[in-house]
C-alpha cells in the first residue's frame, strides 16, 4: 500500500538491507518521508524500527541499498547540524543539570543560546532546569534528551519512541509540539509501538518483520482496510500479507 506523496521527500530509502549478526533485519526496504510533516513509524518491538532510524541517521552499517537525507547520503558530515536524533536510551550527561546539558549541545551545534531556555520550557522541564539529570525521573530524563536534540533547531528530527513512559498529558503536549515543529518546516520521523499514537501522525509507515506493509495517511489506511480502528487496520494488513 502506498499513496502518492504531495510534498518533497526529506528522507529517501531505497532497497535497504541490514544484517546484524546472522539475522537479516531489514529486507530490501524502501520508503519516503515527506518534508514538513510528522511521519509515524509504527510496529511491534523488534520489527526493525530502531535499525531503520539508525540507518537514516547514518550510524548503522548497511549491507546494501541507499539512504539519502536532505539530498545527501545518510551520515554525511554536512548533515550533522541538520539532523537531530533522540534514542530510546537517554543521551545526555547524568552529572550535569538539564540547562548545562542544553548549553553544551547548543554550543556543539552552534545554536543561538536563547534557544536553551525556550526548548527546556517546551518539553516541560522549566521547573527542573537546574536539577542534575541523574536526579530526574525516567520520563523527565527522556525529555531532557529531546531538549538537547531540539536546541540546534534541526531540519530533520528522528525520535525513537520519545513518549514511552510519559503520562498522557505530557504525551499530548509533546505531540502538539511535534506538529508545531512540522508547521515551521521541520521533518519528523517518530517511532512508536503504541498504535493509538498513529492517529497523531500526518503519515504512517507501518512496519512488520523488517518490511514496510503500509505507507499512507491514517485516513487512507483506514479506508483501504475497511475499519476506523488503526490497530485493526494493522492486523488486517498482516493477514492480507499472509494470504488469509
Amino acid at each position: 500500500m502506498g499513496g502518492n506523496t504531495t510534498r518533497e521527500s526529506a528522507i529517501t530509502v531505497d532497497d535497504l538491507v541490514v544484517v546484524r549478526g546472522r539475522k537479516q533485519v531489514l529486507h530490501g526496504l524502501s520508503c519516503r518521508v515527506e518534508s514538513g510533516a510528522v511521519t509515524g513509524l509504527l510496529g511491534p518491538s523488534g520489527c526493525g524500527k530502531t535499525t531503520l532510524m539508525r540507518a537514516v541517521v547514518g550510524v548503522q552499517i548497511v549491507q546494501s541499498g541507499t539512504v539519502r537525507v536532505l539530498g545527501r547520503p545518510a551520515g554525511d558530515p554536512t548533515l550533522r547540524a541538520r539532523v537531530g536524533y533522540v534514542t530510546q536510551a537517554p543521551s545526555v550527561y547524568a552529572d550535569l543539570t538539564v540547562r548545562q546539558n542544553a548549553w553544551y549541545f547548543a554550543k556543539v551545534a552552534g545554536a543561538d543560546p536563547a534557544m536553551v531556555d525556550r526548548v527546556i520550557a517546551r518539553v516541560g522541564l522549566q521547573d527542573e532546569a537546574d536539577q542534575l539529570v541523574q536526579d530526574l525521573s525516567g520520563g523527565q530524563h527522556s525529555r531532557a534528551s529531546l531538549a538537547c536534540a531540539l536546541v540546534g533547531t534541526p531540519d530533520v528530527l528522528i525520535l525513537d519512541e520519545p513518549t514511552v513512559g510519559l503520562d498522557p498529558v505530557i504525551r499530548a503536549e509533546l505531540w502538539d509540539f511535534f506538529h508545531e515543529l512540522a508547521d515551521g518546516g521541520a521533518t519528523l520521523l517518530v517511532s512508536s509501538h503504541v498504535m493509538d499514537e498513529a492517529t497523531r501522525c500526518d503519515r504512517l509507515l507501518l512496519m512488520r518483520e523488517g518490511h514496510i506493509i503500509a505507507d499512507d495517511t491514517p485516513d487512507a489506511i483506514r479506508v483501504a482496510t475497511g475499519t476506523d480502528d488503526l490497530e485493526q487496520s494493522f492486523l488486517r494488513l498482516i493477514r492480507a500479507g499472509a494470504g488469509e
